[in-house]
């Protein structure tokens, strides 16, 4: 079995009606590309990113062994669909490549960003009825993180929880109230890169003081000696090649800390994460692809979440089949910055 081709599709994604307006302020339009990877025996394979790799990255799996690609160390997206491949010739789902089952059901989490309070409090509610039980946010110096947070408490649902992601954006001398006042709400979930990833200690310390969860996303040392040093509560990977999320989990499962593989990208991309989850033995904690936020996809499946948890894909490779009529719709749209 050999590569012959890949089609490499560059396509813009409109943003779902109701959040456009915040999106587009914030990162403006998005754009993605698709990998359709072709072997000499008519199997395709499903791959995603954001900007297309290099020729001469796409022109070193033409002509390969799609098992010459396990662990995968050269690109995230071209890697997905080498997966694909595998899954489909060995007649598995991909998780199986990666080790034994641990769980059938993934926790996924929704995505939004910094605005108005009444804004995020109708992201809420919307993402609840999806069957979300996470929404994540960046926080903004522009909007009191109080208004929001008590705007979303307003409407959420029992058990709903907010992933406040500071970025590492905060002060070791402000932090630790901050977070004390926010953890008193009981929508509050997790704080994420509280303060600057390199105060390492600084992190041990907000853990010993803070009763909600440390996420640890930045890591300067790759989520290795901190690991150790218990910096983090949990931990967040974040578009790692495969085989660098592979030794990753090795790690985290060793010390029994729960983590996230948080890729963004469309259905094909939460397929993958969703599949990696699966196999790996601490990685319960809720992943963002932020599919959701996008109104059209390339696929026909879609892994919607029940109670804040997406079903492993059991059909072999990813599970995912191509759709070439919104292919074609998508790569037609020209969406203005």
């Amino acid at each position: 079995m050999k590569i012959t081709d890949i089609e490499i599709h560059s396509i813009s994604i409109p943003y779902v009606d109701w959040i456009a307006y915040s999106l587009n302020h914030y990162y403006g339009p998005s754009r993605r590309t698709i990998y359709v990877a072709h072997t000499d025996n008519g199997l395709v394979g499903l791959g995603e990113s954001g900007a297309p790799e290099p020729r001469e990255i796409i022109d070193q799996y033409l002509g390969s062994n799609p098992y010459t690609w396990i662990g995968d160390e050269t690109s995230l997206g071209l890697g997905m669909a080498m997966y694909d491949l595998m899954g489909q010739a060995a007649g598995v789902p991909v998780y199986q490549l990666f080790g034994q089952q641990h769980r059938s059901w993934v926790p996924i989490g929704a995505w939004t960003v910094s605005t108005h309070p009444e804004r995020m409090a109708e992201a809420v509610t919307r993402y609840a009825a999806r069957g979300y039980t996470w929404m994540k946010y960046h926080l903004s110096p522009f909007e009191n993180v109080f208004d929001q947070t008590e705007a979303m408490q307003k409407v959420a649902p029992p058990g709903f929880k907010i992933h406040y992601d500071f970025t590492g954006g905060g002060t070791d001398d402000h932090m630790p109230e901050l977070l004390g006042k926010l953890s008193q709400y009981p929508i509050a979930g997790c704080f994420e890169d509280p303060i600057h990833e390199g105060d390492i200690q600084g992190s041990i310390e907000l853990r010993q003081r803070i009763p909600l969860p440390i996420v640890r996303h930045r890591a300067p040392l790759e989520a290795s000696y901190e690991v150790l040093m218990g910096a983090g509560d949990a931990y967040i990977r974040g578009h790692q090649k495969i085989g660098a999320i592979i030794r990753t989990a090795g790690l985290l499962a060793a010390g029994n800390i729960p983590f996230a593989i948080q890729n963004v990208g469309g259905t094909i991309t939460r397929a993958m994460t969703v599949h990696m989850k699966a196999a790996f033995p601490t990685a319960t904690l809720h992943s963002h692809s932020d599919a959701e936020t996008w109104s059209h996809d390339v696929v026909a499946e879609s892994l919607e979440p029940i109670n804040g948890l997406v079903r492993v894909p059991e059909k072999p490779g990813l599970g995912l089949t191509l759709d070439r009529e919104k292919l074609a719709y998508l790569k037609n749209i020209v969406l203005e910055p």
